[in-house]
């Protein structure tokens, strides 16, 4: 059973913040092991795997990052996650910015610095803003493989700028 059909609600990138954690809090009262100390054992290992279920699913989908990922991979396309390719065309677009990263490991600039962040930002809010349509109307019902594809494209994107954000970390000044 995934999350969405322990939470009973349909596989879709964008969730109702207010009933999810109203699931959360209800199944929480339901399953909390505390609540069961005076049942049989084998009921009460079966309400502390099912209050581990409720709270691995309510992190997992109450974080938008985490969702796509978990929906990525119960749709089958993060099996073989070190395998991934990222687009050709991006890694063509990031070569001027990784070819600056190299330049400020041996010539610290703090204008540089700036203008690759700024690069980045825009990078990611052009990201963000054309994924937005398939996520917000994505859901099994009418949800396509190239949806999906449109969506894993943009994680490995995300992931990718985000290393490279992390590496941007190491300039910040001292």
């Amino acid at each position: 059973m995934n999350y969405f059909e322990f939470y009973g609600i349909p596989v879709s990138f964008r969730v109702d913040e207010s009933t999810l954690r109203s699931i959360f809090y209800r199944n929480s009262k339901q399953y909390h092991p505390d609540f069961h100390t005076l049942s049989e054992e084998e009921q009460q290992a079966e309400m502390l795997e099912l209050a581990t279920l409720n709270n691995d699913a309510y992190q997992t989908l109450s974080d938008p990052d985490q969702r796509i990922r978990y929906i990525l991979k119960i749709k089958g396309l993060l099996e073989d996650e070190g395998k991934l390719s990222i687009p050709q065309e991006f890694l063509l677009d990031m070569m001027e910015i990784n070819e600056a990263l190299m330049e400020l490991e041996f010539e610290p600039d703090q204008n540089r610095l700036e203008t690759v962040k700024q690069e980045i930002e825009r990078l990611e809010k052009s990201l963000d803003e054309n994924i937005h349509p398939v996520l917000d109307t994505y859901n099994d019902q009418v949800g396509s493989h190239a949806d999906l594809q449109t969506v894993l494209e943009y994680f490995l994107k995300k992931r990718y700028l985000l290393r490279v954000r992390e590496n941007l970390s190491k300039f910040a000044p001292r």
